[in-house]
């Protein structure tokens, strides 16, 4: 304990499909308390009461603060009741974004277990773009750029490969090629195509120690010049070069998360389908 504060708590995130939106939504409230350490206990596809009272079992023995997403209504009374008796704060996270739709809309809503993962027409583009970025990943560009909605390129280790994979998951066909000097870009690349183009970069210090982190995996190059910092410089101003010569947006990557890096492009890349003129790079200075 430091300052009366515990170092941890327990973290009960029950839901009756994967878990994902507790899991999120935990994490985003959990940091903002950077002196106690969540220990999260995650319970996915609870949808019966046997299933619920092996969870009920399990925060009895690690009481802790209980979150929860299920629209099954005597699960969730029975959890309430028992949060109650053991003293433990149970809250519904999507319950107070229920009533504002409810209040909003003037309809009652119509609970769907895992509604959010249906096996529908968005469903299927997810799966389908991520097909696209797994076959396009690293320099594999589909021989007509038409068919893809994002190209990011980058030197090695601008994290383009995670970034193209989250993008996929939110249902963009990204492929993704490395930047290499000396090496010409594809000569579909720089043919009008309908592709929105955009260059990752980051300063030489970063992309040096994630290369140093890399290379003894890394056989098939130089490695001195892989880590060499200078030789990061150059990279750095021939992705610069390149993307400026073609008009193409830079994002910094040195301080964000692939989730910022993502959110930035599809900004700009609405920004470009809506004809927004946005500012030629984006950084987080």
């Amino acid at each position: 304990m430091t300052n009366g504060l515990p170092s941890y708590f327990h973290l009960h995130l029950i839901s009756d499909s994967t878990g994902e939106t507790l899991t999120t939504i935990a994490k985003a409230a959990a940091v903002q308390y950077a002196e106690v350490r969540p220990i999260e206990h995650v319970h996915p596809l609870i949808r019966n009461q046997k299933q619920l009272d092996r969870v009920l079992q399990e925060i009895s023995s690690a009481p802790g603060i209980v979150l929860y997403t299920i629209v099954n209504r005597d699960l969730t009374a029975e959890l309430e009741r028992r949060c109650r008796e053991l003293k433990v704060p149970c809250l519904h996270v999507l319950e107070p974004i229920m009533k504002v739709f409810e209040s909003y809309l003037g309809a009652p809503q119509t609970p769907i277990v895992a509604g959010q993962h249906v096996l529908d027409a968005d469903y299927f583009q997810r799966i389908d773009a991520l097909n696209f970025s797994m076959v396009h990943d690293d320099g594999q560009l589909p021989a007509d750029l038409n068919t893809a909605d994002i190209i990011i390129l980058g030197i090695s280790r601008t994290s383009k490969t995670p970034t193209s994979i989250y993008l996929a998951q939110r249902g963009y066909k990204t492929a993704n090629l490395p930047l290499v000097p000396g090496i010409a870009l594809p000569e579909a690349l720089t043919a009008p195509h309908a592709a929105f183009v955009v260059g990752l970069v980051a300063s030489a210090e970063r992309i040096a120690e994630i290369r140093r982190n890399r290379v003894r995996y890394l056989a098939d190059r130089n490695l001195d010049e892989y880590v060499d910092r200078d030789h990061i410089v150059q990279e750095i101003a021939y992705s610069r070069r390149l993307c400026a010569k073609h008009g193409w947006p830079i994002i910094d990557v040195s301080r964000r998360s692939i989730e910022e890096t993502a959110a930035q492009i599809l900004r700009l890349y609405h920004d470009r389908e809506t004809g927004v003129v946005t500012a030629n790079e984006s950084s987080d200075d």
